[in-house]
């Protein structure tokens, strides 16, 4: 299991305009392990307005994502769990993406980002809101971690949508 941590201060990984395969591999693999090592919002809340559980039993990864809204808003956001270091990384980053976004937003975002690492959105040709999480578009090419990727990402649908059912990828 990973050990909670304080928030730590988001690192802003600006994509140059032009990247070869190479480099893009290296800042991926460079973002991969900043967040997994030092995990942003990786905490619980002392008030959530709801709490929601996701799991994919073929690798193992799990979170407990909790979410505090004020109106329509994500107030604040945290995640605890255990998994690989790419569901870690993109739970990591999912919740720095949400907070402060509407119900909707999130839902475009969330749905935008499994399309993207399923290969069924292209991040650099068609229109999206994705930002920074465009790193996570060579995932496409690994069918095996496209579940640990999402995981974080099906989590928050299932909580904005107010499922009380656990999230599970497979």
């Amino acid at each position: 299991n990973f050990r909670s941590k304080q928030e730590l201060p988001t690192t802003d990984y600006r994509l140059p305009t032009t990247l070869n395969m190479a480099d893009l591999n290296e800042l991926y693999q460079q973002v991969i392990l900043d967040h997994n090592k030092k995990p942003r919002n990786f905490k619980t809340l002392d008030v959530p307005s709801i709490t929601q559980e996701g799991h994919s039993p073929l690798c193992g990864d799990h979170i407990t994502l909790q979410l505090e809204f004020e109106g329509d808003a994500i107030k604040d956001v945290g995640f605890q769990g255990s998994g690989c270091a790419i569901s870690k990384a993109s739970s990591s980053m999912m919740t720095a993406a949400v907070k402060g976004k509407s119900k909707a937003e999130v839902e475009v975002m969330a749905d935008e980002f499994v399309k993207m690492v399923r290969g069924e959105l292209d991040p650099e040709t068609e229109e999206n809101h994705l930002g920074r999480l465009k790193i996570f578009a060579g995932v496409k090419e690994f069918p095996a971690r496209v579940k640990c990727a999402a995981l974080s990402w099906r989590t928050v649908q299932a909580a904005i949508s107010e499922s009380h059912e656990a999230v599970s990828t497979e």
